[in-house]
């Protein structure tokens, strides 16, 4: 699943349902994990932080707000995001299920 870090911090008015249904896919991920676990089929959510794509740049005042609140000053890659999901897709990964793992750039740090 593809969440977001929005699930534990909305530094911005305007952003509950969105953080609602963020929130939501933690628990739907693993109660898949209990349902599926025993078919060795395992199940993870990226909660990814501010990533430049078409529908959020990582230009302008909204991207300038949120780098104030990052660790690490910028918006992730879409590369950076598809490279961590490889990873939990693959064998080295085939022990991790049904966790939610942030790659925000400090955002929820």
């Amino acid at each position: 699943m593809i969440g977001s870090c929005n699930a534990e911090r909305m530094p911005f008015v305007g952003g509950s349902i969105y953080a609602m249904v963020k929130a939501a896919l933690v628990g739907l991920v693993k109660g898949l994990a209990r349902d599926l676990g025993e078919r060795g089929i395992t199940i993870n959510n990226v909660q990814r932080g501010p990533t430049d794509t078409d529908l959020n740049p990582a230009t302008g005042e909204f991207a300038d707000m949120l780098r104030k609140l990052m660790a690490l000053p910028r918006y992730g890659s879409v590369d950076e995001i598809a490279a961590f999901v490889t990873y939990l897709a693959g064998p080295e990964a085939g022990f991790v299920t049904g966790a939610s793992l942030t790659i925000d750039g400090g955002f929820t740090a």
